[in-house]
């Protein structure tokens, strides 16, 4: 999975940057090589919450885009709300995936299995 980082009012450092890429390393080995998880830092600026992080992440897959977002006055603390929130996310979605196949395999089989049940031509003619 590749990691697109963008950085609002706030300048990643190499460290912070580290952090987010191990943090959200567990969710690069659940989906695709080719996904691209958008991971956006930001500062609020407001005076009322001055020095407030909020680290947003998009995750578009099949089918779906999971979002999930962290707040912390810590950026470390932001991040990792952040990634256990998609991590949820996305293992919900594979398991919700994994049922559909199996569903959908068992309901091939039940239909070749009434298929081959069926009398043949030269039965139903005797």
């Amino acid at each position: 999975m590749r990691i697109e980082l963008k950085g609002r009012n706030v300048k990643v450092p190499e460290e912070v940057e580290a952090r987010i890429r191990r943090a959200f390393d567990v969710i690069g080995k659940q989906v695709s090589e080719l996904a691209v998880l958008d991971v956006e830092v930001r500062q609020e600026l407001s005076p009322t919450v001055k020095g407030r992080f909020v680290v947003t992440t998009e995750l578009p897959l099949k089918g779906v885009t999971l979002r999930a977002r962290g707040e912390g006055y810590e950026l470390k603390s932001a991040v990792r709300q952040a990634a256990d929130e998609l991590e949820v996310q996305v293992k919900r979605h594979r398991e919700k995936r994994r049922r559909r196949r199996e569903a959908r395999t068992q309901a091939a089989g039940a239909r070749t299995e009434v298929l081959s049940q069926a009398p043949s031509e030269s039965e139903q003619a005797a």
